[in-house]
């Protein structure tokens, strides 16, 4: 049983940076994909970034070239490092993980997927 714990949420300014991080209790070589989603107020959840077993990464359009994910076997944590914070950034920041095996590109960020979540943290970014 993966239990996950996300930290890092905070308050910043628009053009800020923030690190999340979610450490797991597992065996990360068990989880074909980890994943950080997040949900704004009023909106449906939306994935943001997945890394896969190999390392290989997914963004959201909005979040390339500004949000990198990445993960450190060792210490059972997936990371987001966020820069170049916007308002639209704002939300509840998840991680989730997948266990069954490799999905289809366009299912990375399909939330019925995931088979465990983390409580979550929030992140307010203010213009």
């Amino acid at each position: 049983q993966e239990q996950l714990m996300e930290s890092g949420g905070a308050s910043v300014q628009a053009g800020g940076s923030l690190t999340l991080t979610c450490t797991g209790t597992g065996d990360q070589n068990n989880n074909y994909y980890m994943t950080w989603f997040r949900q704004a107020p009023g909106k449906e959840r939306e994935g943001v970034a997945s890394v896969d077993r190999d390392g290989r990464t997914h963004y959201v359009d909005s979040v390339k070239g500004r949000f990198t994910i990445s993960k450190d076997n060792a210490e059972k944590s997936l990371y987001l490092r966020m820069s170049s914070l916007k308002a639209e950034d704002t939300g509840t920041y998840y991680c989730a993980v997948y266990t069954f095996g490799w999905l289809p590109i366009p299912f990375v960020f399909n939330d019925e997927k995931y088979n465990y979540w983390g409580q979550g943290t929030q992140v307010t970014v203010s213009s």
